[in-house]
């Protein structure tokens, strides 16, 4: 790998209970990653991580699912870019985010984790907020339903409907941030 391998990170949660959840479009998104790559994830031990490795143009890409639960993803994350040599602004953690309406998607570089455990986790043992970030606009829970207990419930029939689009989208918007760098991504991303 050379020096300017990337580091894809879609979060979730491991096991067929959590696969159609609100927390796991991270690891929807990884997926169709990995299908526009024509790979299948494989298993990189040394990091407890489901991994494809492939070229996003002249760069070496790692898209990687960790098989921790959310709240534990900064021990894989951190073990995946040691062993590829991925410096923090070259990790892309693509995350479900109450704070943006449903289906919307925002990029940006470090700040805070607004009570979202896996990327404090990774902020943790990345040892900086300075990572890049996909975040996918799952919307506020309704009336007083608990956050944590909102982002484990599968997405609506509504939703579903759009939720091949959404990822579709947030796989480009991951891409064209490493391609062509956060501000010019943000421009074509982010509505105006």
């Amino acid at each position: 790998m050379n020096a300017d391998t990337a580091l894809i990170v879609g979060l979730g949660n491991p096991g067929p209970q959590y696969e159609t959840t609100r927390h796991n479009v991270g690891f929807m998104v990884a997926d169709v990653l990995a299908g526009r790559m024509g790979a299948k994830f494989s298993s990189h031990k040394k990091s407890n991580s489901d991994i494809v490795q492939a070229r996003l143009g002249d760069r070496s890409v790692i898209v990687a699912k960790p098989r921790t639960f959310m709240n534990l993803s900064g021990q894989p994350v951190a073990a995946l870019a040691r062993f590829f040599s991925v410096e923090p602004a070259d990790v892309v953690v693509v995350h479900d985010e109450l704070d943006i309406d449903f289906g919307s998607i925002r990029l940006k570089l470090g700040g805070g984790e607004g009570g979202h455990n896996g990327l404090r986790s990774i902020s943790q043992h990345l040892s900086t907020k300075d990572y890049l970030r996909v975040r996918v606009g799952v919307g506020r829970p309704p009336g007083r339903m608990d956050a944590a207990a909102y982002v484990l419930k599968s997405f609506s029939a509504a939703e579903r409907k759009d939720l091949g689009v959404i990822c579709e989208e947030a796989a480009d918007a991951a891409e064209l941030v490493l391609r062509a760098g956060l501000e010019a991504a943000q421009n074509q991303v982010h509505p105006r």
